[in-house]
């Protein structure tokens, strides 16, 4: 008993305070609780009054803590007893004290509203604020490891591939204060420019200060090269610190300090996140100073990081409000102000239009929509997933888009969209950053990225080495000339997938698609398809021309037919409108009647594909023709074109005889009259389980396989990839599926269903060529000998 007194009175004069933080195996900065100051109480404030000789920075420190302690220890559902409100305490004292800034506040000031807290806590809660240290250090314990599992941690971990298995360990250490008076501060820093990639020290801090002022914004930090003015001493210390980390870790290191009475304390360091330039310029400059090698500097950059160095960005250093957050389905920033029609975002928008900056707003998007959508400069959806209409074409036209933001709620009639109380109004100022799936209000400055530049930059330098390692080619997706040319400016070996139906959808070619949909016989519909024919030939002219002798696999018509018409609900509404108001209009009901005899149930397994191809053979002869017309004429100009036809959607090997045996004649015909060879060859896309299983009857009858996983993982799962997002986040949140399988391949179904047809084929065509064309990374289950 009286060793406990004797203890209890020895930390009255001597209080050993603490933190309490997380330890978890990869960095997660910011998303799990930290406790400060752990070990104050009524009695220990007094001994660490007359240790410091500084009453001010002592209540300074114990209303920090009661706020930190009560927020992630003893709020909850039923109590609330958050940051905020105690915020709100804080600034009503200052505002009876007449004052706006915290260091305003005096000893008697803070004393008076550490009273306040503790009240507040009584009187939310039901208790008192814990006195005994013991019962503290337990609480913070506890806490620390439950905000493993909140929201915000939760949230990160999916999006950095971190397994929640794993957990975290609790750090206990001891204080040291950075608000102990002028000779004291905080900070946080970077031993490189986490922006540009900069050799230099990078960082802010502040002093008389706790880290949590510099980290949420309370006061203005400032930049850490003030320091070495204010004391030179400790700037080269940490600067030498900065070194001795690097060159132990190889990396850019991101580090907390404190300084307490003129004494320099490193709190914890971990790798720094970076942006993507940023990520390869570091990468390249550590290899270049012998720190790494080239094979570690190629792992170390994610290919998300290598996309956002190719994309319009928010200017670094911005800062903006986000009101809300989606899938980030469309990398890149865009601002502009809000448009919920297609129509008028098309007459607004560029490409045609009036020329302003137009951001698209829909509660979700349709073919209809390719107008409005290459009118604007970004595209925010309500739904949809990251394989949504929305999704592909903004990711194959360069729009930053935002999809499936179920945050807002789109109201069309309005013209408007509502968030957390945010009304944001048709010409109201919006910004996306597609990167992150950030929805932000007002505008932002975005800066184009320059790609000569920048393949003379470390980026070039990064890409070059990557082509030391690497085993498999790299193609792109591309439907336009310049989308190609940009591609292999960038180091494409040729196009993987040009969608055909994709130049169907520009202005001028929609009526006479429509046209010979609508034709009700076959003499009629040929006189269409032979105008689309000059069209086509014109689009695979330039993208031969484009890539300069490197392949191209074009995939032939694949959706079905009335994805090219308006759609059915609004033909209906409009013809039952016309009705009711004693009028008509025959071309809208010829319309909707066409429209309705192509009606399907289930559309992606219906007339779409190689099906198509058979039902109206002429269509996919047009594009053949087109095809090799187009390779003939660049050829003929002293060029090489070397094409790849792809009959999509085959489950049967009979379906891609069937077709191939047409096209053959087709081909054959084309390369007669035009008299020269042409290097053409057929393949089929996998996409259907079946053709999986059975690629030794369908690989003799093709050149190549290229692999749909979006719609072999919608057919093996039996999912539909257009209203999967209704169900998705719940199945990821409930670890039915770690990953959304259309953003992450599922290797133990879809990739091993893969590994069957590949070992297959090759059994009766040891050389067939493969590809993936879709966004999901799987190649190394492909890569067989």
């Amino acid at each position: 008993m009286w060793s406990r007194s004797w203890a209890r009175s020895w930390a009255t004069l001597q209080p050993l305070l603490l933190s309490v933080r997380s330890g978890a195996k990869f960095s997660m900065p910011g998303m799990m609780d930290t406790v400060l100051n752990l070990g104050l109480n009524d009695e220990t404030v007094q001994g660490l009054i007359a240790q410091s000789g500084n009453e001010r920075f002592v209540y300074d420190s114990y209303r920090r803590f009661i706020m930190m302690l009560s927020d992630v220890a003893f709020s909850n559902d039923t109590n609330k007893l958050s940051k905020h409100d105690f915020e709100h305490l804080f600034r009503d004292l200052k505002a009876e004290k007449g004052v706006t800034e915290d260091l305003d506040i005096d000893a008697a000031g803070l004393k008076e509203l550490v009273s306040r807290y503790k009240e507040y806590v009584r009187k939310q809660s039901g208790r008192d604020f814990p006195q005994e240290v013991h019962e503290q250090l337990q609480a913070s314990i506890e806490a620390v490891f439950r905000s493993w599992n909140n929201e915000r941690a939760i949230i990160y971990r999916r999006r950095e591939h971190i397994p929640d298995e794993i957990g975290t360990a609790v750090n206990v250490q001891s204080m040291v204060f950075g608000n102990m008076g002028e000779d004291c501060g905080t900070g946080v820093a970077f031993t490189r420019n986490a922006s540009t990639g900069a050799r230099e020290v990078f960082g802010e801090y502040l002093m008389n200060a706790q880290g949590e002022d510099v980290v949420a914004g309370v006061r203005t930090p400032t930049p850490i090269s003030e320091l070495a003015k204010q004391n030179q001493a400790i700037y080269d210390h940490f600067e030498d610190v900065c070194n001795i980390l690097e060159k132990h870790y190889k990396d850019m290191m991101d580090i907390e300090f404190t300084i307490e009475k003129g004494k320099l304390f490193i709190l914890q360091c971990r790798s720094g996140k970076r942006t993507g330039p940023a990520a390869v310029k570091i990468a390249v400059d550590l290899v270049n100073e012998g720190r790494i090698t080239k094979e570690a500097a190629i792992a170390r950059v994610a290919p998300e990081m290598l996309n956002q160095c190719l994309l319009p960005v928010i200017a670094p250093g911005t800062k903006y409000d986000t009101i809300a957050k989606g899938l980030p389905a469309g990398p890149g920033a865009a601002t502009g102000i809000a448009v919920f029609d297609s129509q008028r975002a098309a007459e607004m928008g560029k490409n045609g239009g009036a020329g302003q900056r137009i951001i698209l707003v829909r509660s979700d998007t349709s073919p209809d929509d390719l107008k409005g959508m290459l009118a604007s400069e970004g595209v925010l959806t309500e739904r949809g997933g990251m394989t949504s209409h929305a999704a592909l074409v903004a990711r194959g036209f360069g729009i930053p888009t935002v999809a499936g933001c179920s945050d807002i709620h789109v109201d069309d009639e309005k013209r408007q969209f509502s968030v957390n109380g945010t009304i944001i109004k048709e010409g109201d100022p919006i910004s996306l950053n597609g990167t992150l799936g950030e929805v932000i209000n007002g505008t932002v400055p975005v800066v184009e990225t320059d790609r000569q530049a920048l393949m003379a930059s470390e980026f070039g330098t990064y890409l070059g080495w990557a082509d030391e390692f690497r085993r498999l080619g790299v193609r792109t997706n591309a439907d336009t000339p310049a989308d190609t040319r940009l591609a292999i400016e960038l180091g494409a070996e040729g196009i993987g997938l040009c969608r055909t139906e994709h130049m169907f959808f520009e202005g001028d070619r929609r009526p006479v698609v429509q046209a010979m949909i609508l034709a009700e016989n076959d003499a009629d519909r040929q006189t269409q398809l032979d105008i689309l024919l000059g069209f086509q030939r014109e689009d695979f002219q330039g993208i031969f021309e484009a890539l300069q002798g490197k392949p191209a696999t074009i995939r032939l018509i694949d959706p079905p037919l009335h994805e090219f018409l308006p759609s059915r609900e609004s033909l209906i509404e409009e013809v039952a409108t016309l009705k009711a108001l004693g009028k008509s209009d025959t071309e809208k009901e010829t319309m909707l009647a066409k429209v309705e005899s192509m009606h399907e149930i289930n559309p992606m397994l219906g007339l779409r594909g190689c099906r198509l191809s058979i039902v109206f053979p002429q269509i996919v002869a047009m594009q053949t023709r087109a095809i090799l017309e187009g390779a003939a004429a660049v050829i003929k100009a002293g060029g090489e074109a070397h094409p790849e036809i792809m009959i999509p959607l085959v489950g049967h090997v009979n379906e891609l005889k069937a077709v191939r045996d047409d096209l053959e004649a087709t081909a054959k015909q084309v390369v007669e009259e035009q008299g020269i060879a042409i290097d053409y060859s057929f393949g089929t896309m996998i996409e259907i389980p079946r053709a999986a299983l059975t690629a030794d009857q369908i690989a003799p009858h093709a050149e190549f396989f290229s692999f749909g996983t979006n719609d072999l993982t919608q057919t093996v799962f039996g999912f539909s990839r257009d209203d999967s997002d209704k169900f998705l986040r719940v199945y990821q949140d409930r670890k039915i599926l770690p990953d959304d399988p259309f953003a992450s391949i599922d290797r133990e179904g879809v990739g091993s269903l893969m590994r069957v047809c590949v070992e297959k084929a090759k059994q009766v065509r040891p050389n067939i060529k493969l590809a993936h064309t879709s966004a999901a990374s799987i190649l190394p289950l492909i890569s067989l000998p």
